[in-house]
C-alpha cells in the first residue's frame, strides 16, 4: 500500500519551521541587508541565497532515510556536514550558526534562546553548478576528464571504512529501495517497482561474493555519497564537489565505484553517455584504489541502484506536495527506474580492435565508438601509447625519450593491455583495444582472447595516405602519442602481413571515418541522428 500524502512545501511544516522561512527569507534578517534573498528548496533542505552568503537548514521532516525532526538532530547533521566538506570545498563551507529568540520574542542571529541552526557558506553562480552547465548540452571537454581526476583524487584520499561488508551494504540498501519504492509509488508504476526489486536482490546475490572481497581489499571507503552533477560545482576553474551526505554513514560508507556511479549514471540520463564514458575510462586509467578492471562487474547494479535512488527521491518530493502537483515528480520517478531496469539487463561484452599506423585516426575512433559499445556507459578502451605512460610513471602528454620504444617495451605494454582486455571482458564489460597492432602475431592475440572466452570480435584496420598521416601526427598538442613525421615512416615501411581485419578508409575526416565503422559493426550513432 502507497504511503499516504504529507505535504511539506515551501510553507514549512509547523509554525516555528514557518517562522524561520519567514526569517530566513527578509533581507533584514542578515547583518550585511543584501538586496534580495533567493530560496533553493531541497526533499530535504533549504538554501537561503543572501547577498554573497548561503545559509542552509533543514527541513524539520522524518523520512525513510533521514530523520531531522528534532532541532539536535539537525544540529547535528549541519556540524557533519561542515566536517566532511570543508577540505574538499574549503573556499565555500564556513561555519554554523544559531538562530535565536531575542528577549522580545522575534528571531535573530545575536543572543537569545536557541531555535535552530543554520549552515553558512560563501555563495557561488548556480549557473556554474555543472547540473546547469549541463542543461546546455553535452559537457564541453576537458571538464568530463577533469571530473575524473576529481573523483579519482577524492577517493583515494578518503578512509578506508574498515571492518564493513561490501555486500551487506547493498544488501540493505538494494531491500530498502524495493521496499521504499513500493511503499511511496502510485499503484500504477507497481509493476516497475517490482521488477526493480527482482532483478536488483538476484544481481546482489550473484555478485556478492566480489562485494565482499572489494570491502576487504579496502574500496569501501567514506565517500561522498551523494556524488551527481547537482552537487559539484566550477569555481575560479576548479571543479569542486560539495554537499556531500552527512545523515547516514552506513549510506556514505560505500564501495568507491557506487559513489562514481552515482555521477555516471547522471550523466547517462542526461544523454551525455560519452562524458560518462570518458569519465569512467579516465577514472579507470587513474586507479585510485586498484581493481578498477574486476569491480566493472559493479557497475550494472551500481548504476541501477543509484538510478533507483533518484527514484525514491522523486517519489517522496511527490509525497510532500498536494494532489495535482506532483505530476513531474511521479514522472521523473518512472523515467529513473525504468533506466534501473535498463541498466539491470545489460548486453553481453564484446571486444573490438582497432589497428592502423599512426595518424590513422584510431584513439579518435575509438573515444567516438566507445559510448555506443557495450553495457553503460560503454566500453572500457585500452590504449597501447596511454599504458606505456603508465609504465613509466609519466602523465600522458610527457613525451617519452626514444629509448622506451624499443620492441621489447612494446611487447610488454602490448601482453598488460591482453591482460587487462581479459579482466574486463570477464567483469562483462566491452573493451576497444587502441594500437597500431602492426604485428600478425599481435592481431592474432587479440582475436583469440574474444574467441577463447566466446565473445564477439571485430576488427577494424585503418588506412589513410602517408601525408594525411604525417599531417596529424604534427598537429597532434597533449596527447598521449609520442609519434612524428619520423616514426610514420618507419612505420610504413614495415611488412604488415596479412591484415584479416576489416580496411577503413580513414583518410578524409572523423565523422566518415565513424559512419563506416558504424556500419561495420551494424550500429547507429544515437547522438547524431
Amino acid at each position: 500500500m502507497p504511503r499516504e500524502r504529507q505535504p511539506h512545501d515551501l510553507a514549512g511544516a509547523d509554525a516555528e519551521e514557518k517562522e524561520l522561512i519567514a526569517f530566513l527569507t527578509d533581507p533584514a534578517s542578515y547583518p550585511d541587508h543584501p538586496e534580495r534573498v533567493d530560496t533553493i528548496k531541497t526533499h530535504a533542505a533549504r538554501v537561503f541565497l543572501a547577498g554573497d552568503k548561503a545559509y542552509k537548514i533543514k527541513k524539520h521532516v522524518k523520512l525513510p532515510f533521514l530523520d531531522f525532526s528534532t532541532r539536535e538532530l539537525r544540529r547535528q547533521a549541519l556540524e557533519r556536514e561542515l566536517e566532511l566538506n570543508r577540505d574538499h570545498a574549503p573556499d565555500i563551507y564556513l561555519k554554523t550558526v544559531a538562530i535565536n529568540r531575542d528577549s522580545g520574542g522575534a528571531l535573530t542571529f545575536g543572543d537569545g534562546q536557541i531555535v535552530d541552526y543554520a549552515l553558512v557558506m560563501n555563495r557561488f553562480e548556480q549557473n556554474a553548478v555543472l547540473a546547469r552547465i549541463a542543461e546546455k548540452g553535452p559537457l564541453p571537454a576537458p571538464i568530463p576528464r577533469n571530473l575524473a581526476e576529481m573523483v579519482a583524487q577524492y577517493h583515494s584520499s578518503v578512509p578506508i571504512a574498515e571492518g564493513t561488508s561490501g555486500s551487506d551494504i547493498m544488501r540493505d540498501t538494494v531491500g530498502g529501495l524495493a521496499t521504499g519504492l513500493l511503499d511511496a509509488a502510485p499503484a500504477a508504476a507497481a509493476p516497475l517497482m517490482d521488477t526493480f526489486a527482482r532483478l536488483s536482490r538476484a544481481e546482489v546475490v550473484l555478485l556478492g561474493p566480489l562485494l565482499e572481497l572489494r570491502g576487504q581489499n579496502g574500496h569501501v571507503r567514506r565517500c561522498h555519497g551523494d556524488l551527481h552533477l547537482g552537487n559539484i560545482v566550477m569555481r575560479d576553474g576548479r571543479i569542486v564537489p560539495f554537499d556531500a551526505l552527512e545523515f547516514d554513514e552506513r549510506l556514505a560508507r560505500i564501495d568507491v565505484l557506487y559513489d562514481l556511479a552515482f555521477l555516471l549514471m547522471d550523466l547517462d540520463v542526461r544523454g551525455d553517455r560519452a562524458a560518462a564514458n570518458t569519465v569512467l575510462n579516465a577514472y579507470v586509467v587513474a586507479e585510485p584504489t586498484g581493481e578498477e578492471i574486476e569491480g566493472l562487474a559493479t557497475l550494472p547494479l551500481f548504476l541501477a541502484t543509484r538510478a533507483a535512488v533518484r527514484s525514491l527521491v522523486a517519489l517522496e518530493s511527490a509525497l510532500q506536495k498536494p494532489e495535482g502537483e506532483d505530476t513531474d515528480d511521479i514522472s521523473r520517478a518512472i523515467d529513473y527506474v525504468t533506466e534501473a531496469n535498463r541498466y539491470l539487463t545489460p548486453p553481453r561484452p564484446e571486444l573490438i580492435a582497432i589497428g592502423g599506423l599512426s595518424g590513422t585516426g584510431k584513439s579518435t575512433l575509438a573515444a567516438r565508438l566507445a559510448p555506443l559499445i557495450g553495457p553503460a556507459p560503454g566500453a572500457l578502451v585500452l590504449r597501447t601509447d596511454v599504458e606505456r605512460k603508465k609504465m613509466f610513471n609519466a602523465r600522458e602528454n610527457e613525451r617519452l625519450p626514444r629509448e622506451l620504444y624499443t620492441e621489447q617495451v612494446s611487447d610488454d605494454v602490448y601482453a598488460v593491455l591482453y591482460d587487462k582486455t581479459r579482466r574486463a571482458l570477464s567483469a562483462g564489460h566491452a573493451v576497444i583495444f587502441d594500437g597500431v597492432s602492426a604485428k600478425a602475431a599481435e592481431r592474432n592475440v587479440i582475436e583469440d582472447i574474444a574467441r577463447s572466452m566466446d565473445l564477439p570480435f571485430s576488427g577494424l584496420w585503418l588506412e589513410a595516405p602517408l601525408n594525411t598521416q604525417i599531417a596529424r601526427v604534427s598537429a597532434r598538442r597533449g596527447d598521449a602519442s609520442d609519434s612524428d613525421e619520423a616514426v610514420v615512416r618507419a612505420q610504413s615501411e614495415r611488412d604488415l602481413g596479412d591484415v584479416a581485419w576489416t580496411r577503413i578508409d580513414a583518410g578524409r575526416n572523423p565523422e566518415h571515418t565513424l559512419a563506416a565503422a558504424l556500419g561495420v559493426l551494424g550500429l547507429h550513432d544515437h547522438s547524431n541522428p
